[in-house]
This record gives C-alpha cells, sequence and structure tokens, in this order.
C-alpha cells in the first residue's frame, strides 16, 4: 500500500495524544473542596486553624506572591479497588500537597512558560480499599515556577484560577503503552530530520513498525497486548558496541532568589525535594543532584520530615548532595575569602549532614569563572568542576566540552560542560541526539553528562522523563545511557578522557557584563560588610590571645553573620539580576550584618584598650591590614590627625612628615603634597595630575570626565551591556565649583556639583591627603535616569597592550585593542579594587571602594559606576548612592608601586578609638608578595588561622613574625585540614611560596 511520510507521522503524533488521555480514563469530582485565604506563607499547623469556605472551580485567585490553602475530602468509589488512585489539580500556579501532615509533592501546570514544565498529577493512594475517604491539604502560591507570568503585566485578570481538582484511577497498563509508543514516535521524527544519515534504514523500520502499531491499536483493551508486541523487537535494536557514553542525572537548578524572593524559594524547595524523594520510591535507579547547602539547611529548619527523607535517599545514593558551597555563588564579585567561606560552610554541611564532602563544584549558571577558583577548589578538597553557562558566549563559543582548567598557580580540575547546553534537559530525543552531535572531544573522550528537569524555579524531573530514560538505555539512534551519580560520572570521566586540551586563567563570560555594575548598593555592601567581618575576625582573635584576660571568640555569632553574606552571594542576587523584592530583603539582610557585625567590633576595640586612662584623652588607632601605615585619621568629632601603626598592629598618633596646600585661581583648583600635584578646573575635571618623584605627567587630556551612555541591550535588560553601547558615549555637562570644603595642612577637600542625564545630581569631594600618593573622588548624590549607563574616564599619557585588574587573590591583564573576537569581547570585565595601566617606568592605578566594572581601550581607563535597567526590577539603581575611586599614578610597575597596598588602604580606614595601648604588632610578613588577607580562630578549636596569598606572581620566602608566643605552626588547606609541620624559631616562621600561591596556616 502507498504511505506517505507526513501524513504516517502525523497519525502517529496524534495517535500519542490519544494514548496519553487513556491514563485516566476515570476521574470523578472531589465532593468536598473548601478554601483560606489570601494568606502569607504560613507553616501547615498555623494553616490548620485557619477559616475555610466553599470554592468552585473558575474562581481567580490572588494577588501575586498570596498563598491559598485548600482543604478537601476524598470519597474513593467502591469499584476502584486495588487501583491507585491520583489527584489531578490545575490552579496554573505553583503548590504543594499534603497529606497526613507532611508535604507529599509539588504540583504545578505551566506548559506555556518559560521552561513549559507541568506536574499536575500526584499519588493519594498506591492500593485502594475501595470506598474510603482521604483527607488532604493543597498549599496554593500565587505565583509561577518564573514568579509573574508574563500576561499579568498586560491585563488586569488573575492568571491563576483553579480549574481542576479531580481524582482518577490510574491505568498502569495504559501509563507503559503510551511511554513506550511516545519515545520511539519521537525518535522517528527526530532521525526523520537527518535522512542522510546512517539512521536512514533505522527510520524506516521505526516508520513502518509504527504505522502497523497504529492499525493494530483500538481504544478497546483487547487489542493493546497486540499491539505492544510489535514495540517490543524494536527496543532490542541496540547501539554498535562502540558509541558514546551519556550520564543522566536529575536536576532542578533552583535559583535561591531570581524572580521570586527568599521565602519563596524555601517553598520551592519543599515542592521540588518532596517530589524528588516521592519518585525516588517508584524509580530505584533515579539519581537527583541537588547542591548548595542553605536549601537543605532550610529544609532541615523548617520542614524536619522531608530533610529525614532526603537523607534517608541519600544513604541509598538516589539524592546526591553536589557542589560544596553554602549556595551557587557569583564567581566575579565576592572576595577571595568570601569565596573560600563558601566552600568552608557548605563542604562543613554536607560532610556532618550526609556524612561525605563533594568531590565537585558544581556552578553551572554564573557569569564568568576567575583564575583563582581551580586552587581554591583544590583547597577545599575538590578536583573536578561541571558548569554550562560559558556555552552563552556571544563571540566566541568554548572550543571544549571536557577539559583540564588550570589556575593562575598552576592549579588543575577536570572540567565538563555537558553538551546539550542546558541544566534543565527534558530528556526529550532532540536532546539526547544533541548530546553526542555537538559533543566537541570525541576524540579524547565517550563520556558526557546529560543534567534533566525543570529548573531555575525548581520543580526537577517529571516521571515522564524517567520513563524515557528506562526506555532508551541502548537504543539504537540514541546514546548509550545511563542514570549515574555525578560521582560515577566523573570516575568514568578521569578513567576514559585522554590527552585533555587545557585552558589556563579566567573563564571569561562574553555575556551577563552589566552584572558588575547593576543593583550599585548591594554590591557596595556586600563589600563592606566583607571588611566588617575580616576586621571582627581579626581584633577577636587578637582579644583571645591578648596580654591580659583573654575574650570568648565570638564563633557563632561570626558565623550566622557570614552565613547571611554568603548566602547573599548567590549568582542572582549580588549580580543584580533579581526582583526588586530581593533587593528589598537584600537591604534588611546588610544592615543587621552592618549593626551586628559593628557592635562585636567595638567589643573587640573596647578589650584591646583596656588600659585606658580614663579621661579619654589618648587615641588608639588599629591597622587590620597587612602593611604597615602612615596616613590621615579622623577622629569621632570629625578633627584631623595623623597616625603610623604597625601591620596587623596598634598604632599612635605620628607628625606628618608632609602638608598639603591648596592654591585657587579664577578657573582651576590646585592640591599638592609631597607626591601629587593636582590641577582641577572649576568644572570638577581633572586638568593635570603631576607624579613629582618621576616628573611626569599623568593625563593625556581631561580627566574624571563623567560619561553616559545609551543602555538598551537586545536581551536581558538588567544583565547585559551589549557592545554597542560604546557608540552611544557622551560627556555629562561640566560641573561647578561650589567651593574648597577644607583647606588644612593635612587634608585638602574641594567640592563640585554635577548634573548628570535628564534629572540626576550628584556632590563630588576630591581630596588629597598629607603623604598620600593618591588623588581621591568621594561622591554622593541621586540617579534617577532610564536606560542610562554612567560611568567616569580618565585619559592618561600611558601606552601598553594590556590592562592589569585585580581578582580574587590574584590579578588578570586583559587587552586595551580589539584585535581579535577574544579581544573585542572583553570591552567591559569585572575587577576589585584597583586596575592598572603601566608602561616601562611609569603607570596609573585606578582605586575603587565599591564598584567591579572596569574596561580600558587605548590609554583611556573607566570606572562604571551606575545603570538604570527595568527588567526584572523598574527600581533598579533608582534613588541615592554613595562611592568613591581614586587616581594613582606611580613609578615604575603597579608591583613595585605597592597598588595592592595602596588600594587595600583605600578600601579599609584606620579604625580610632579612645583609649591607652603600647604600640605592637600581632602580625607581619617581610616580603612585599606576600599578603596576609585573614586572621582568624579555627572553626573547630582554638589555633589561629592565617591566611595568605602572593599578589605579584614571584616566588620566594617569607619570615612571618607573630606578636604572640607560639607553640607550634601547621599547614593547613582551607577546610583547616591540618598538615605538614612548619618550622618555628625566635618567634616566627617562614613560608615558601610560589607565584599567586594561597597559603594557610594553623598557630597554636
Amino acid at each position: 500500500m502507498q504511505r506517505h511520510p507526513e501524513y504516517t507521522r502525523e497519525r502517529l503524533r496524534l495517535l500519542s495524544e490519544r494514548l496519553q488521555r487513556s491514563i485516566y480514563r476515570d476521574h470523578e469530582r472531589i465532593f468536598a473542596l473548601e478554601m483560606s485565604g489570601p494568606v502569607g506563607r504560613i507553616p501547615y499547623a498555623a494553616a490548620t486553624k485557619l477559616e475555610y469556605r466553599d470554592v468552585s472551580l473558575g474562581e481567580q485567585l490572588g494577588p501575586l506572591w498570596s498563598t491559598f490553602w485548600f482543604r478537601g475530602r476524598i470519597e474513593v468509589p467502591a469499584d476502584w479497588r486495588r487501583d491507585r488512585v491520583d489527584l489531578l489539580w490545575i490552579s496554573h500556579s505553583e503548590a504543594t500537597l499534603w497529606l497526613d501532615g507532611k508535604a507529599v509533592q509539588g504540583l504545578n501546570h505551566d506548559p506555556g512558560g518559560w521552561d513549559r514544565s507541568t506536574r499536575p498529577d500526584a499519588i493519594l493512594l498506591d492500593k485502594a480499599r475501595g470506598g474510603e475517604t482521604i483527607d488532604f491539604m493543597i498549599e496554593m502560591a500565587c505565583n509561577r515556577p518564573f514568579g509573574m507570568p508574563i500576561n499579568s503585566l498586560f491585563n488586569n485578570v488573575s492568571p491563576f484560577v483553579l480549574d481542576r481538582c479531580d481524582i482518577a484511577r490510574f491505568d498502569r497498563e495504559a501509563w507503559d503503552l503510551y511511554h513506550d509508543f511516545r519515545v520511539l514516535q519521537q525518535l522517528e521524527a527526530e532521525l526523520a530530520k537527518e535522512a542522510g544519515t546512517s539512521d536512514r534504514t533505522w527510520a524506516g523500520q521505526l516508520l513502518a513498525e509504527l504505522n502497523r502499531f497504529a492499525n493494530t491499536y483500538e481504544d478497546d483493551r483487547r487489542t493493546w497486548a497486540k499491539a505492544r508486541r510489535i514495540l517490543k523487537p524494536l527496543y532490542a535494536t541496540k547501539n554498535p558496541s562502540s558509541t558514546h557514553q551519556l550520564s543522566a542525572i536529575g536536576h532542578a537548578h533552583l535559583d535561591t532568589a531570581w524572580l521570586w524572593p527568599l521565602a519563596e524559594t524555601h517553598r520551592k524547595c519543599v515542592r521540588t525535594f518532596s517530589s524528588a524523594t516521592t519518585y525516588m520510591r517508584d524509580y530505584p535507579e533515579y539519581r537527583f543532584a541537588c547542591s548548595q547547602a542553605y536549601q537543605y539547611d532550610v529544609v532541615k529548619r523548617e520542614h524536619p520530615d522531608l530533610y529525614r527523607r532526603m537523607q534517608r535517599m541519600a544513604r541509598r545514593g538516589q539524592f546526591v548532595p553536589v557542589g560544596g558551597t553554602w549556595v551557587e555563588p557569583d564567581c566575579n564579585l565576592p572576595s577571595g575569602e568570601s569565596l573560600v567561606r563558601q566552600f568552608l560552610q557548605g563542604q562543613r554541611f554536607f560532610e556532618r549532614e550526609f556524612g561525605a564532602r563533594c568531590r565537585e563544584f558544581w556552578n553551572p549558571d554564573v557569569f564568568g569563572y576567575n583564575g583563582q577558583l581551580p586552587q581554591i577548589m583544590r583547597g577545599a578538597g575538590i578536583s573536578r568542576f561541571l558548569t554550562q553557562k560559558l556555552s552563552w558566549n556571544r563571540f566566541n563559543k568554548p572550543a571544549h566540552h571536557t577539559f583540564t582548567w588550570e589556575g593562575l598557580d598552576g592549579s588543575q580540575v577536570l572540567a565538563h560542560f555537558p553538551p546539550a547546553d542546558t541544566y534543565n534537559a527534558t530528556v526529550s530525543i532532540p536532546e539526547l541526539r544533541a548530546n553526542v552531535r555537538d559533543f566537541k572531544d570525541h576524540d579524547r573522550s565517550r563520556e558526557s553528562l546529560m543534567l534533566f528537569g525543570h529548573g531555575d524555579g525548581g520543580g526537577g524531573p517529571t516521571k515522564a522523563m524517567l520513563e524515557t530514560l528506562r526506555r532508551i538505555a541502548d537504543l539504537q539512534g540514541l546514546p548509550r545511557t545511563a542514570p549515574r551519580s555525578s560521582s560515577e560520572f566523573f570516575a568514568r570521566l578521569e578513567k576514559d578522557c585522554d590527552d585533555l586540551p587545557t585552558i589556563i586563567g579566567e573563564l571569561y563570560f562574553e555575556y551577563h557584563r552589566g552584572t558588575y555594575t547593576t543593583q550599585a548598593a548591594t554590591k557596595r555592601s556586600n563589600r563592606k560588610c566583607e571588611w566588617l567581618l575580616h576586621d571582627v575576625e581579626f581584633l577577636a582573635a587578637w582579644a583571645a590571645f591578648g596580654a591580659g584576660k583573654r575574650r570568648v571568640y565570638p564563633r557563632q555569632q561570626l558565623a550566622a553573620l557570614w552565613k547571611s553574606l554568603l548566602l547573599h552571594q548567590f549568582h542572582d542576587i549580588i549580580p543584580g539580576s533579581s526582583i526588586y523584592d530581593v533587593y528589598a530583603d537584600a537591604a534588611v539582610a546588610y544592615a543587621l550584618i552592618e549593626a551586628e557585625g559593628t557592635k562585636l567590633r567595638e567589643q573587640e576595640l573596647a578589650a584591646l584598650g583596656a588600659n585606658d586612662s580614663g579621661d579619654g584623652s589618648d587615641t588608639i588607632v588599629i591597622n587590620t591590614l597587612a602593611w604597615p601605615r602612615r596616613e590621615v585619621i579622623t577622629a569621632a568629632d570629625g578633627s584631623l590627625d595623623f597616625a603610623e601603626a604597625p601591620s596587623y598592629g596598634i598604632g599612635a598618633p605620628a607628625a606628618a612628615a608632609d602638608a598639603v596646600r591648596v592654591r585657587r585661581g579664577r578657573t582651576t583648583v590646585q592640591l599638592e603634597n609631597q607626591h601629587l600635584r593636582a590641577v582641577l578646573g572649576v568644572d570638577g575635571r581633572l586638568r593635570s595630575l603631576v607624579h613629582k618623584a618621576s616628573g611626569r605627567e599623568t593625563m593625556a587630556a581631561t580627566g574624571n570626565v563623567f560619561e553616559l551612555y545609551e543602555d538598551r541591550p537586545n536581551l536581558f535588560d538588567a544583565w547585559d551591556v551589549d557592545p554597542f553601547h560604546l557608540e552611544t558615549g557622551k560627556p555629562c555637562v561640566p560641573g561647578k565649583l561650589i567651593g574648597v570644603r577644607r583647606d588644612s595642612p593635612l587634608r585638602a577637600e574641594v567640592e563640585f556639583v554635577h548634573s548628570v542625564g535628564k534629572g540626576s545630581r550628584l556632590t563630588q569631594v576630591v581630596r588629597l591627603d598629607a603623604e598620600s600618593p593618591f588623588l581621591e573622588f568621594h561622591t554622593q548624590g541621586s540617579w534617577y535616569e532610564s536606560h542610562s549607563f554612567l560611568k567616569v574616564a580618565f585619559p592618561v599619557q600611558v601606552r601598553a597592550m594590556n590592562a592589569t585588574y585585580e581578582m580574587q587573590f590574584g590579578n588578570a591583564e586583559r587587552p586595551t585593542h580589539y584585535n581579535t573576537s577574544f579581544d573585542l569581547a572583553r570591552y567591559e570585565v569585572p575587577a576589585h579594587k584597583w586596575a592598572d595601566l603601566s608602561e616601562h617606568g611609569f603607570g596609573v592605578a585606578l582605586l575603587s571602594e565599591s564598584k567591579y566594572g572596569f574596561s580600558t581601550f587605548g590609554n583611556t581607563m573607566r570606572i562604571s559606576l551606575l545603570r538604570a535597567s527595568k527588567l526584572p526590577d523598574p527600581a533598579a539603581d533608582m534613588g541615592e548612592h554613595r562611592f568613591s575611586y581614586a587616581v594613582m599614578p606611580h613609578a615604575g610597575g603597579w608591583r613595585d608601586a605597592g597598588v595592592v597596598a595602596a588600594a587595600h588602604r583605600f578600601n579599609v580606614p584606620l579604625l580610632v578609638v579612645a583609649g591607652s595601648a603600647p604600640v605592637q604588632s600581632m602580625a607581619s610578613v617581610d616580603d612585599p608578595n606576600l599578603v596576609l588577607d585573614t586572621i582568624k580562630l579555627a572553626e573547630d578549636d582554638d589555633a589561629l588561622v592565617l591566611r595568605f596569598y602572593e599578589a605579584h606572581g614571584a616566588r620566594g620566602r617569607a619570615r612571618v613574625r607573630l606578636g604572640l608566643p607560639i607553640k607550634s605552626v601547621r599547614s593547613c588547606n582551607l577546610l583547616e585540614d591540618e598538615g605538614e609541620p612548619v618550622r618555628v624559631k625566635d618567634g616566627s616562621f617562614d613560608l615558601e611560596y610560589g607565584p599567586y600561591q594561597i597559603l594557610s596556616v594553623k598557630v597554636r
């Protein structure tokens, strides 16, 4: 008989839909359903005490983010005896089924949403007696997996509607027949798109046999066995002996916050993890990976029963903790020590709660990876790395899916990108074939990983995905696929891979560059809180071991503050890509960290100043950095003084060897000290900056010029800064001189006001201090622009092919030209406290205390200051801001000029308190290459932990001196596991270091 393939495929597609409908032939309306709400996010126990009213199908619910609780009673029909009974629920929202006070499973139905997720069914009874009644509750959240439905932005009709609440008799035979047919039908349809491949014969056989199935199958159940016998031999058609091996692991990539607030994430965890553990009962081969210790901790505190189920499934090897970090952090913006604490807190949690540390860093969705991560991973006991996001690169796609990633110091980890280019795979036939077709390393490995399940908003795998996996294990035309844990996959990969390429240094993400700048207040709070906790830890450690009465180290308080800070370094919070509610919550959290941290700092400072003379006339100066310092200080009453303090120690007022001079002319104001002579126009722009020791003029043209760029990215408003914005930059109107605000030998300050854009205003104080090697710009004001990008530009008399930018525990060189596509991609880059452009003999550094976006093209250095994106937060960056930056010309290169130390000093002022104490240093290092970054007490004992990093790319030996008696010193890793002893002599010890090496020791 003549058969037309396209007509036949359409027939098969429609038959698949018919088969699906046969799974629930029999269903009944629930005879008693009541509702209460809207209410807030309340626990189950509180929901049982609400007042309920009758509810009917079709009722619209809202507003967004509200909650409704439903209480229902089911009477199972008598003739459903021995059958499985399911609940069918559609409210176009996220929901949770509760039975006997336990969260059983998440429910949602959003087939038209971003991830097209749907999970409208849940098991009520595995085997009914017939005639029994079941009481249940539904917790319904008025939001979708991706937060706010798009259609709600354009009309006033609530998208949350109770459309279905039925019980249904589950037909196992129909379920199996449907999935048997569906997988083969989709495989044939996909093979037909590639008629020129070696699968043509197999595709033809499939089409013929599936057509025979369609001719055999009828709704009459008596035809089903015969029809199914047609399919069985098709599944016996296996792959050849050598084929690609695909490991499949369930995942939900549950963003800890994004288009929903943190509080909703807590409920998303319940919906996602309850679904996963419920499915594991019926699918013992199912493996589900979940990262982010914070999310486990939430469930442990709020839903102990569910948490015990997760632990039980983890012991069975089905629920798989991965990642080793507190959250999946952004890897551009947190400090080096913050990234260390992500692993420290995460690994300790997983080891304590699940009996083992993670062996892989699982961070698929962040916006770039700094070059020190391989070393940090290795120091945290991790040698494997999984990511995905770089597959989005706009100019240069990654050349490999499996490779060795080598950090700045030479540390190496095995890295893998799932070739399906998604961490939310749905186990579709096209995705499965893409894993093989698009894999870039067939000559080096036959192994790859697929992460499947609805994600970003949580949810995870569906039963349909798990059924597909059962059928495709070794089906011809698809990779040989098996459910495996991450450890099983990486063990296979390590054994299988050969001659892997090595990628060295940062993995720069060619996308989402606006995240270095968006939500400036959040980024500033993060920086300030990082330094606050740094100072508190040092001061508390010193107070715990200093002279006199020893204080108790505030270990629990510090741990709580650190966990809050780490939480807000999640990769959709600190980058600025979340909704308004997230940043409102973050502001409260940062304020609490600041208040509690400041209180702790004051207590420790008081302890160090215990020899107070009593009259309050004496001054103690505390230096919490690793370099000795001489600089201007500000007393509590606002008066100025000059002070000198040793490394990590107590100093005292001292005489300045310099005086600042101010000369005001008709069109300019000149500030001068022993290092610099700066000339400012009355418009606030920097006309000249002379480095007096070298006699070099710094500026090639007028600097400190505010520039405004149109900022309308094609996609991802809060995330992106597209390259065409560079063509739209215009200088802002000149500022106006307010006057000389301070003219003293210790400090000169000149104040200007700047009108920016259509309605924004900035007040800037330009400052020069005695003995200071840099000119400071302190800015505050209001920002009310739309789709505009504010930068400040400094054209300098330096020519170099690369600029250097500080990153966590090191630096990165990036081009100042656009020779290649790789160069062009780096038109906006991340940095921390400094950026430098140097030629032989001279250079210029820009210092920043809260900004992370930088660029250098040619000889013009820029700092990105403020953006004005409107999605997903229409109020992003609107309002008041404070930020500071400085320009530092120097002789020689940035290393010899001490730029690292200067940038630290600019970020961390000396602490000044009333009291009396001898000048002393708790810790010092005699080698400028090695930075003593952190001093704290160990997590589990009273040993002192000192963390160092080599900052210049050098090799050598440094001597470390402590102002405390030393019993012993041992090396340790970042998790504080002890290593080899370090020889102590005369109260000091030596450390050998290599380029960019991170070193930690425990001192007793």
